[in-house]
């Protein structure tokens, strides 16, 4: 069942997504060359706890920390540890903060120095896809009429869609109905209803579409080894469009 969330509720999950989004500007801030993923997760821990929140991600399903630190042609999950963040490189940092008893969640990639052409074109058509997404978001519309808009942005530059993942809805918990893909035709699935909160997340890869998982259990990488960058918002549908609750 696909919960429909009163206004109220909307505000309390607001509170939530806006300290997410206030610990990716963090993030934005720690990341830069020669700082390690581990340092990064216990400075975003410490902001999340000293604001009232609770790091969703730590313990869920026995994850071990409070950020996924995805690097290069890891697509999400990454543990974050003792790796040391190369100039260069491009890194996603995907949080999840529940306060108040509502869960928000968001991501962003991150260019670590100086990055290559190809980062800096992937990163950008990755945030591109999401907004495309959350630009047909609005009551009536067909869920998959949003993955379709993702969808056509990334293959548009000859970037593939990851299939294996998908976005969700987001709440009081922080896996909830429907499951959101990020390909797919237009016109099917639910039909979207104020009152709705979606996690849209387009993970997107500058190869082939394929990915696997570590031996650590958590880790998706690429199977071809490209750069992969993931983006993510926290949304609720409203009459008039989407209402993007994972802003500062």
């Amino acid at each position: 069942m696909i919960n429909i969330r009163s206004s109220e509720e909307i505000e309390l999950i607001r509170g939530s997504a806006r300290l997410v989004a206030q610990s990716l500007d963090l993030a934005a801030e720690l990341v830069r060359p020669g700082v390690t993923t581990g340092e990064l997760d216990r400075e975003i821990e410490a902001f999340i706890r000293s604001h009232g929140g609770t790091p969703e991600f730590k313990g869920f399903h026995g994850y071990p920390a409070t950020i996924c630190a995805s690097v290069d042609e890891e697509v999400v999950h990454g543990i974050p540890g003792k790796r040391v963040l190369e100039g260069g490189s491009i890194v996603g940092i995907d949080i999840g903060v529940r306060k108040n008893g509502y869960v928000g969640d968001g991501a962003r990639t991150f260019i670590v120095g100086e990055a290559s052409e190809e980062a800096l074109s992937l990163v950008g058509t990755t945030l591109d896809a999401l907004m495309a997404g959350l630009e047909v978001v609005r009551e009536g519309v067909h869920l998959s009429d949003v993955s379709n808009a993702i969808q056509q942005v990334a293959e548009s530059k000859g970037y593939s869609v990851v299939r294996a993942l998908a976005g969700h809805g987001v709440g009081t918990d922080l896996h909830e109905p429907p499951e959101v893909p990020n390909y797919g035709p237009r016109g099917f699935g639910p039909i979207l209803k104020v009152g709705m909160v979606l996690a849209i997340e387009p993970m997107i890869n500058a190869g082939g579409l394929g990915v696997k998982t570590l031996e650590d259990g958590w880790t998706v990488v690429t199977t071809d080894n490209r750069l992969s960058a993931h983006f993510e918002h926290t949304v609720a549908v409203g009459s008039e469009g989407a209402d993007i609750l994972t802003v500062a």
